[in-house]
């Protein structure tokens, strides 16, 4: 396995793909078949485009590990412009994703603490905000010292659905 920050065009569109092979696996309980048969794991060129440019403004936060050969996972840090739960000096971690086939394997852990250590000596605290219901994620984050601390709803094809709201004391 390889870490390292993220790169571009390619890397974006293999973060696409990683992150919907992941919902859909472990989405699929909580989450209609539209929903999750409707995203693209290979989107179109210009929305890789476009995706990359929004990327590449937070990219001292984005990490991607490989595996065979291929970007199999990803974490993305952020610790400005982020959601209403993060306050100053906390980060926020938008999204970690590892593709499924690769899941147990090191990737998500290696991908959090990379994340970590790469963050603001400023930070005391990171938050996340995930699906209730994902078993997956609620084993991996609480198994790495974050402890649930809050709870909201978050809209996904104009449904709302439970999140809850983990916190990491650094």
């Amino acid at each position: 396995m390889e870490l390292r920050p993220f790169d571009g065009e390619q890397d974006a569109r293999a973060i696409c793909r990683v992150n919907v092979l992941a919902w859909q696996e472990a989405y699929e309980e909580l989450l209609p078949d539209e929903v999750l048969v409707g995203r693209d794991p290979d989107p179109p060129d210009e929305q890789v485009r476009e995706l990359a440019a929004a990327l590449r403004t937070d990219r001292d936060g984005i990490f991607v590990a490989e595996a065979d050969g291929d970007v199999r996972g990803y974490s993305y840090f952020r610790w400005t412009e982020t959601k209403p739960f993060v306050g100053e000096n906390e980060a926020g971690l938008k999204e970690i994703y590892v593709e499924p086939a690769y899941w147990g394997e090191g990737l998500g852990t290696a991908l959090l603490e990379r994340g970590l250590d790469r963050l603001p000596e400023t930070i005391e605290r990171v938050k996340l905000e995930m699906l209730d219901g994902n078993d997956v994620g609620h084993r991996f984050y609480r198994a790495r010292g974050f402890e649930r601390t809050g709870s909201a709803d978050f809209e996904i094809a104009g449904e709302a659905y439970p999140t809850v709201i983990y916190t990491l004391e650094l």
